[in-house]
C-alpha cells in the first residue's frame, strides 16, 4: 500500500487512511513521480549540453522548495534558482549542496549572508558589485556573480544601452567574478508578442558580444524560462530556468504533470428546503431541496473566494459545485447528486481522481489570474504531504 508522509509532523498514514493528516483533514500532496517526469521531459528537451537551473523560488511555487529541491539533487539537478537570500539560506540548512542562484541580487548588507551559505547573487547595479566586492575582500576570495542585462522586461537588470559603460568600470573590483550572463524575456509565452522576444533575443546576444569584447568569459548564459525552452530554442544558452514546466502548470507541453493536488474531507452535511440562501450575502440560493456539505478549507488557506458559485470539486467519482462564498476557513459544496456523499469523504479540490481532473489552469480562470498564482497561494497552514 502507498504511503504519504505529512513532512511538517512525520505522521505516516496509508494513503486509505480516514485521518491522512493530524488535525484538520486538509493537505496538498506533492507528487515525487510526477516531478520526476517532468524533470526528465526538460531534460530530454534541451539535451545533454544544456543545464537546467529549476527555479525553487517562492517555495517552489508553493510545492514547498526543501521537498522539490532535495529531490531534483537527487535526479541531478544543476542549479537552483531563489528570488532572495533568505529562501537560499533555507535550503542550505536543508542540506542542498548544489549551487544556489539569487534572481533578486540581494538586500542591504547581506552580500556577507551571500559568501557564508555558498550562494551566488544576481548583480545588476554597481552599489551591489560594490558590496559584493567588499565583503569578499573582507575573507580574502573571490566571491561569483551573475550579470543580469534588461533586454526589454523593463525590471531588473543593467540597460542594454548602458552596458559597455558599466563593463568598463568592473577593473575596479579585483575580489569578484562574472560567471553568468542572464536576462529575462517579457513575452515568450505570449504568441503575438514573437517579435518582441526576439528582438530580447538579438538584444542579449549583443549583450554577450560586448561583456566577450570586454574580456569577460562567463560560465554560464541563460535566458530562457518554461515558455522559452518549448517556443524558442535559439534561447536555450547553455542553461535553462525551468519554473512552471517543472510543477506542470505549463499547458502547452501535455507531456508534463501537475505536481501537486489539494484534498479535504467533508466535516459536516445537512438538507436544506428550496429557496434557502447559502453563505455569506446568500449569494446562492436553492431552487430544490439540497444536500450541503461543509468543506473545512478556505481563502486563507488559498482556496480563493473567487472560487465562490463557479469552482468544482471531485466527490465519489463525481463533479459537485461549490455553492455560495467561499469564507475564511470554510467552503460550501451541494452534494444533492453525489449518492451517498457522508461526512469523512475525501474531497479533490485541484488535482485528479477516478479519471476526473481539476486543473491549476480552470481556478486561474475562475480567478482571472495564471496557474502559478494557484499553487502559489496555497498557504503554509496546508500541510504538504509527500506521495
Amino acid at each position: 500500500m502507498s504511503q504519504k508522509i505529512d513532512v511538517r509532523s512525520s505522521f505516516i498514514a496509508p494513503a486509505s487512511s480516514s485521518s491522512d493528516v493530524l488535525g484538520r483533514p486538509t493537505w496538498a500532496e506533492i507528487h515525487l513521480d510526477h516531478l520526476t517526469g517532468n524533470f526528465h521531459a526538460l531534460r530530454a528537451r534541451v539535451g545533454p549540453g544544456v543545464k537546467i537551473l529549476a527555479a525553487v523560488k517562492a517555495d517552489a511555487y508553493g510545492h514547498d522548495a526543501v521537498i522539490v529541491a532535495r529531490h531534483l539533487e537527487d535526479l541531478g539537478c544543476h542549479w537552483f534558482g531563489v528570488a532572495l537570500p533568505e529562501e537560499g539560506i533555507a535550503l542550505r540548512e536543508a542540506g542542498v549542496t548544489r549551487p544556489i542562484l539569487c534572481l533578486g541580487g540581494f538586500y542591504n548588507d547581506q552580500a556577507s549572508l551571500l559568501l557564508e551559505y555558498g550562494l551566488t547573487p544576481t548583480i545588476y547595479d554597481r552599489g551591489m558589485l560594490e558590496k559584493l566586492d567588499a565583503a569578499a575582500r573582507a575573507r580574502q576570495r573571490v566571491a561569483s556573480y551573475h550579470l543580469k542585462v534588461d533586454t526589454g522586461m523593463g525590471r531588473l537588470g543593467v540597460p542594454l544601452a548602458e552596458l559597455e559603460e558599466f563593463l568598463d568600470r568592473l577593473d575596479h573590483y579585483s575580489h569578484v567574478r562574472m560567471d553568468g550572463l542572464l536576462t529575462h524575456l517579457a513575452s515568450a509565452n505570449e504568441p503575438r508578442q514573437d517579435e518582441f522576444t526576439r528582438r530580447q533575443i538579438e538584444r542579449f546576444h549583443q549583450a554577450r558580444e560586448l561583456v566577450r569584447r570586454a574580456g569577460h568569459q562567463p560560465t554560464y548564459y541563460h535566458l530562457a524560462s518554461s515558455a522559452a525552452i518549448y517556443a524558442y530554442p535559439e534561447s536555450w544558452g547553455n542553461m535553462v530556468r525551468p519554473g512552471g514546466a517543472l510543477y506542470g502548470l505549463f499547458s502547452a507541453a501535455p507531456e508534463l504533470r501537475p505536481v501537486m493536488s489539494l484534498h479535504t474531507r467533508i466535516i459536516l452535511v445537512k438538507t436544506v428546503p428550496a429557496g434557502a440562501p447559502l453563505g455569506y450575502g446568500g449569494t446562492f440560493v436553492t431552487r430544490r431541496e439540497s444536500r450541503i456539505a461543509t468543506l473545512p478549507i478556505g481563502y486563507q488557506d488559498g482556496y480563493c473566494r473567487a472560487f465562490s458559485n463557479t469552482a468544482r470539486v471531485i466527490i465519489r467519482q463525481r463533479y459537485a459545485p461549490v455553492v455560495g462564498r467561499v469564507s475564511m476557513d470554510l467552503t460550501l459544496i451541494d452534494v444533492t447528486d453525489v449518492p451517498g456523499a457522508s461526512v469523512g469523504d475525501e474531497v479533490v479540490l485541484l488535482g485528479e481522481k477516478d479519471g476526473l481532473s481539476v486543473t491549476a489552469m480552470e481556478l486561474a480562470r475562475k480567478a482571472h489570474t495564471i496557474s502559478y498564482e494557484i499553487t502559489c497561494g496555497i498557504s503554509r497552514r496546508v500541510p504538504r504531504v509527500v506521495v
